[in-house]
């Protein structure tokens, strides 16, 4: 399912703002209230939160244009979310055997800690 992203109220008097960065590009996951562009006016500058969690996939707006209240700013796949999360779980799986090996050589080194430990004792 898509979800559009769209220019939010920005206040009573204030009908368009300025399209000043796009933190993130077409095919980018975002996670849901992240930052996806940073709107300015003449009176703020603020950034637009991300409606859903999901993938990027289309700007309706570039940096500089001037966009008014409501108009579309892009477009998140919530469907995309699950192929996008995928490469991350995987990460920590590779993280896991690291820390398994860590306490196998930790035993190592205590040992060779408890026997330098006695000889400064008796040089007084």
């Amino acid at each position: 399912m898509s979800t559009e992203i769209r220019v939010p109220a920005l206040g009573e008097s204030v009908t368009e703002a300025t399209v000043a960065q796009w933190f993130k590009q077409p095919g980018e996951a975002v996670a849901m209230d992240e930052p996806i562009c940073e709107l300015e006016t003449d009176k703020v500058t603020l950034e637009v939160p991300s409606p859903v969690a999901g993938v990027l996939t289309e700007l309706s707006a570039q940096v500089e244009d001037v966009v008014e209240v409501g108009a579309l700013l892009g477009v998140i796949d919530e469907t995309a979310k699950a192929a996008a999360t995928k490469p991350s779980a995987a990460a920590p799986t590779a993280a896991k055997p690291a820390p398994a090996s860590a306490p196998s050589s930790a035993p190592a080194s205590q040992p060779a800690a408890a026997a330098t430990a006695p000889s400064p004792a008796p040089s007084p």
